[in-house]
């Protein structure tokens, strides 16, 4: 099974104290209420997943939610053939499986994380109960749900209104240079993902991404240096994702 097998790859769940918990939680403290800070930091307990780990399956039953405490997660969504679309990277702060456990539904993506993360799982019953105690959270959660509807709407946007792959691999790219790291050399950030992996992001080959890439190195538009993009210039690919 699927799910048994990313079990492989999760760690024991690190032994923490209600103080860690909460200061795991305390991450979205902007965004609940104290009470409800400490509350769920008390349910709260971070374990680490190895690179490649499947936290869920579309179509599984929702079990919970996850919090991403660190690392990248990709959501995808995968068709009866076996073609995949890669529709977002979760980060640092954001919730996954969130609609799918709040009304009892089948999980509606794949969640795997990219990188060793953090994650926080909360189970479907304690999520319930946390809401019946909280009831200011649902504003929190609704938010949220809304953040997600706005991503996925502009994925599906730059997937099918963009009119050229340079321009859907542009907008991807700075998209993900957002939470860069800005130097005198430009906006970086970590990229490790293989061409075919940024392929399914925005419905390209792999060979059409690598030809991309070629031409965004020879005009000068990203550089890689091992596992980091370099994006010297925002504005001159922004040229090219028409923004």
């Amino acid at each position: 099974m699927e799910m048994e097998m990313s079990s492989k790859h999760k760690s024991q769940t690190m032994p923490t104290s209600k103080d860690t918990s909460r200061a795991w939680a305390n991450l979205f403290s902007g965004q609940f209420s104290p009470a409800a800070v400490d509350d769920l930091g008390s349910m709260l307990c971070p374990s680490s997943y190895a690179a490649g780990s499947l936290l869920f399956m579309e179509r599984d039953q929702a079990q919970g939610i996850y919090f991403v405490l660190e690392g990248e997660v990709k959501l995808s969504i995968n068709s009866a053939d076996g073609r995949r679309l890669n529709l977002s990277i979760a980060r640092k702060g954001e919730i996954l499986g969130l609609a799918s456990a709040l009304f009892g539904k089948e999980y509606l993506m794949t969640a795997e994380t990219l990188y060793p993360c953090k994650l926080a799982h909360l189970g479907q019953r304690d999520l319930q109960g946390f809401l019946v105690r909280h009831a200011d959270a649902y504003q929190t959660l609704t938010q949220e749900l809304g953040r997600q509807l706005t991503s996925a709407c502009e994925q599906l946007r730059t997937i099918g209104l963009s009119a050229s792959v340079p321009e859907k691999l542009a907008r991807l790219l700075l998209e993900w240079s957002e939470n860069g790291q800005a130097t005198q050399a430009g906006t970086r950030f970590r990229f490790s993902l293989t061409h075919e992996e940024i392929g399914e992001f925005i419905g390209a080959s792999r060979e059409t991404v690598t030809r991309t890439l070629t031409l965004f190195k020879t005009h000068r538009l990203v550089s890689f240096h091992g596992s980091t993009l370099v994006i010297p210039n925002r504005q001159a690919l922004e040229s090219f994702a028409h923004c």
